[in-house]
Formats: structure tokens, sequence, C-alpha cells
């Protein structure tokens, strides 16, 4: 299909880890494409929650109203960088990030880092997403 992004995991290196994403993904020929800018788990209110699961439930609910605003969802997302705490961080975010994929594969990369903008913040994404209509 010309008109959806092509996934590429050449057989001759390894695997993505449990097949949960793609070494690359190809945008489709004329897509129109999306960056999407760091989200946090900030609410519409302004407000924070204090928990790592619910500031990356609300930032993945963040990064999803901002693509249906430009008429893509998560299956559009061709590549998703994650910004982490620690090491054990990543583990509960990609737990949650997954959920939301729903077997969605997309290139991924998570760091671990030792700080975000604001000390509230536990995780912070950007994404790009291409589609074609």
């Amino acid at each position: 299909n010309e008109m959806a992004n092509k996934l590429h995991n050449p057989s001759t290196i390894a695997p993505p880890a449990r097949n949960l994403y793609a070494h690359g993904v190809e945008a489709a020929k004329n897509s129109r494409h999306l960056y999407v800018a760091g989200q946090v788990g900030v609410r519409p209110d302004g407000t924070v929650p204090e928990s790592l699961e619910e500031q990356t439930e609300q930032m993945m609910e963040n990064i999803r109203a901002i693509l249906a605003s430009a008429g893509m969802d998560f299956a559009d997302i061709v590549k998703f960088n994650a910004y982490c705490m620690s090491a054990a961080d990543i583990i509960t975010y990609a737990g949650i990030r997954n959920r939301h994929f729903a077997g969605v594969q997309t290139a991924t990369t998570a760091v671990v880092v030792s700080g975000l903008a604001n000390p509230a913040w536990k995780v912070e994404a950007d994404v790009i997403a291409a589609r074609q209509d």
C-alpha cells in the first residue's frame, strides 16, 4: 500500500525487542508531516499530576489531541522520542505507551536524562508523524 508508512526491520540486524517498535519507518510518498514539540503531562488546566503514570497518561492524551488536530492518530507516528528520569521510569512509560499504541510499531527512542525544564515533570516526548491523504 503506497499510502501507508512502511516499516524497515532488515533481517541482517537483531529484530526490535518484542516487536514493539520498528527500526525504521519510511513516510509514504507525498505525505503531510507533523512535527510535535516536546509534550509533558500537563493537564488542560495547567496542573501537573504527581505520579509518573498519571503524567505519562496525560502526555499521551496531549499527543493524541495534537495528532487529531492534524487529522492524524498514533498509527501515523513515524518517530517517537521519550525522555525519562531513570531506566526504571522507561519501563513504566513504555508500558503505558505500548497500550496507547495498541500494536502500532514506530521508530522509538527512550533516553534517561538528569532533568527536564520544570522539576515537576517526570517524562517528556516529541514525535514526528506523516500521513498521506
